[in-house]
């Protein structure tokens, strides 16, 4: 069991405001495996004193020292990758084979390119008549992270956030905080200098809104659900502060009539179930030519039945836990309302798939979905795939389109040229192409409700970056 009984501000361990702690468990035993301090409002803001205390020193070290510093951190964790794939396996139920890549092998890569962004991005100046353009480091960030991939968006806000000069107050998600805590004491092993990065744990609406209102805070970065994003963006505005939102997602994956059909299939069940369908670029919706549906339905529906699911430390689990109880819930709550409203279901269901302990849910499909229906307009965050029939091309862009979010979308047909062309059509950042591959180098982030900026690779990094204007 790991238990913290402290916050790490200003390069020490510091006891909390408050005794009051949270437990963290594990969703497949549902058995405590941690607890953590529930900080409060004078936390965050000894958080954000020391942060900005050491912005002043921080921002004006050189880019090559804050690099040796990032790829410090990048060498232990690659060396703790084992360990931390099974940590997160434990706090969050990403199955162990997923967990090594997404929530181990990414983190280490992002603090490995921060580093390289860090001392290669030209700060200017640029010059422009008679004005000297350069960019500096916005100030001290709030970076706000969830739990389903708890120290990947730790990572891609910290490392950038420190490559880019400016210090961090991070306050990871409860459910899932222990690798975030895992990171602060690898900062303090590696001799980051004291105050560049703090975390404080505790609730969204006590510590997580104390560091978007402070006033020292000159930028917030947030990852979560549209809901809370909308929060995060009102509290913002009374400071005018900078605010990255990158939010929620109903994913459309059109499968176009020229498709490889099983191919397509086979790989968006993949992209709808990954991390057990806890992923904000899950592929949600498929889109299919009405005359093609059943045959879809009985690919996705054989596919996804074989899926395995248990426990997520076993190396040949594909399928593991909803990262909580309510969740658990919230899921199940949108199968029944799938059934309710008229859609097939083709395999999985709300029912149990196991006996025993654990927040588990068996893969779904449904077949028959029309794009009003609400597990057609919500996302679920959890392994249910809803195939949509439709009849031109035309109505499959419109399909996908309509939607409040717009943060991924994928596109497959058997001629590449038409793909692309379709994939422009598609009013989303990020869009998929005959089963493209996630590339962490590209910026990451939606459109519509979707969030505000970008995360990763050069633009992400730039994200943290003021310009500022020297006239000579």
């Amino acid at each position: 069991m790991t238990s913290y009984t402290k916050h790490f501000i200003g390069g020490e361990w510091t006891p909390s405001g408050s005794t009051e702690t949270i437990d963290v468990v594990n969703p497949a035993d549902e058995q405590v495996i941690g607890s953590i301090p529930a900080g409060t409002a004078e936390d965050v803001d000894r958080a954000v004193r020391a942060a900005a205390q050491a912005f002043e020193t921080w921002s004006q070290t050189s880019p090559s020292v804050r690099a040796a510093h990032l790829l410090r951190i990048q060498q232990v964790l690659e060396a703790r990758g084992e360990e931390i794939a099974r940590l997160v396996a434990s706090e969050v139920g990403t199955p162990v084979q997923e967990s090594r890549v997404l929530q181990a092998g990414l983190p280490a890569f992002t603090f490995g390119h921060a580093a390289d962004l860090a001392s290669g991005f030209d700060y200017g100046p640029e010059e422009v008549g008679n004005s000297h353009i350069v960019r500096e480091p916005v100030g001290v960030v709030g970076c706000i992270t969830p739990w389903n991939f708890p120290l990947h968006q730790v990572s891609l806000k910290v490392a950038l956030a420190l490559a880019a000069g400016c210090t961090v107050v991070l306050k990871p998600s409860e459910v899932a905080p222990l690798s975030a805590l895992l990171l602060a004491e690898i900062a303090e092993e590696t001799g980051l200098p004291a105050g560049v990065l703090n975390v404080v744990t505790g609730y969204g609406p006590v510590v997580g809104e104390a560091l978007v209102a402070h006033p020292e805070v000159s930028m917030v970065s947030f990852t979560g659900s549209t809901r809370a994003g909308r929060r995060v963006a009102a509290l913002a505005a009374d400071t005018v502060k900078k605010v990255a939102l990158e939010l929620g997602g109903k994913s459309p994956n059109i499968i176009l009539d020229d498709a490889d059909l099983r191919a397509a299939v086979t790989d968006g069940v993949a992209k709808c179930y990954l991390n057990s369908g806890q992923t904000c670029i899950a592929l949600t919706r498929m889109l299919v030519p009405r005359d093609k549906l059943e045959e879809a339905g009985r690919i996705a529906a054989e596919v996804a039945s074989g899926y395995h699911v248990g426990d997520p430390q076993a190396e040949e689990t594909q399928i593991g836990p909803m990262a909580n109880d309510a969740q658990l819930k919230r899921v199940r709550d949108y199968i029944a309302a799938g059934i309710a409203e008229g859609a097939t279901l083709l395999t999985g269901g709300p029912d149990a798939p196991q006996d025993g302990p654990g927040y588990f849910v068996a893969p779904t499909v449904f077949s028959d979905v029309s794009n009003d229906m609400t597990i057609a307009r919500e996302e679920i965050f959890g392994p249910v795939l809803s195939l949509i029939p439709y009849d031109t091309e035309e109505e499959a862009v419109a399909i996908a389109n309509d939607t409040p979010y717009g943060l991924a979308g994928g596109v497959w047909s058997g001629d590449p040229g038409r793909a692309k062309s379709v994939a422009r059509r598609i009013r989303a950042g990020m869009v998929d192409v005959n089963g493209g591959a996630f590339n962490p180098l590209a910026p990451f982030g939606g459109y519509k409700q979707s969030g505000v900026g970008r995360e990763a690779g050069r633009m992400g990094f730039e994200e943290f970056l003021e310009t500022k204007a020297i006239q000579l």
